[in-house]
């Protein structure tokens, strides 16, 4: 397909099928599903490559496609878990890291492999909370960018950011308390 930015589809969009690959099995759990959703997602983007600007970012665009197509597809199942509290989990939160650090805790987590718990936490979230966490905390788009390829307000983006990082530390909290790092009485 000849390119009228002078841009090759293969030089720009194919370097960014890994951070897509991760994008898509955020949003569907399946890996079978999740690479035909990026199978598609590149379809989709190579037949629409012509309405490509040539000047905005080529991954945000991508990410777009991605979750367009899964709408589209129907694969979605869209939970919202609303914060009841947004000022109390911040204390708690504060409180919880704060702890840690005074009584040594924090440097045992450090000498750590977390990875793999990391890996599962985030794994266990809530399909929203998950979607946000991978684009703005693994990926390190923006509010804004998140946004954007989510298809939903900025503030919406903080909230379920908010709510997934606390989720996180709690499953991480846990997995402390399973390696005997922390017990149920030190922990806050």
């Amino acid at each position: 397909m000849p390119d009228p930015h002078g841009l090759d589809f293969a030089t720009r969009a194919l370097p960014y099928l890994d951070d897509v690959t991760r994008f898509a099995r955020s949003l569907v759990r399946a890996r079978g599903d999740a690479d035909d959703l990026v199978q598609e997602t590149f379809l989709n983007a190579f037949k629409g490559w012509h309405s490509y600007d040539g000047v905005s970012d080529v991954r945000g665009w991508l990410f777009v496609i991605c979750r367009n197509t899964w709408h589209r597809l129907g694969r979605r199942e869209e939970r919202y878990v609303a914060v009841e509290d947004d000022g109390m989990e911040s204390l708690a939160a504060a409180r919880l890291a704060g702890t840690a650090i005074s009584d040594g805790r924090a440097a045992i987590w450090a000498a750590s492999d977390l990875g793999p718990a990391i890996a599962a936490a985030i794994d266990a979230l809530p399909d929203v909370f998950r979607a946000v966490v991978l684009l703005v905390d693994v990926q390190d788009l923006g509010y804004d960018e998140a946004a954007e390829a989510l298809g939903i307000p900025i503030g919406t983006v903080r909230s379920r950011l908010f709510r997934a990082r606390r989720l996180l530390q709690e499953r991480l909290l846990d997995h402390a308390r399973d390696l005997g790092v922390t017990t149920r009485e030190t922990a806050p």
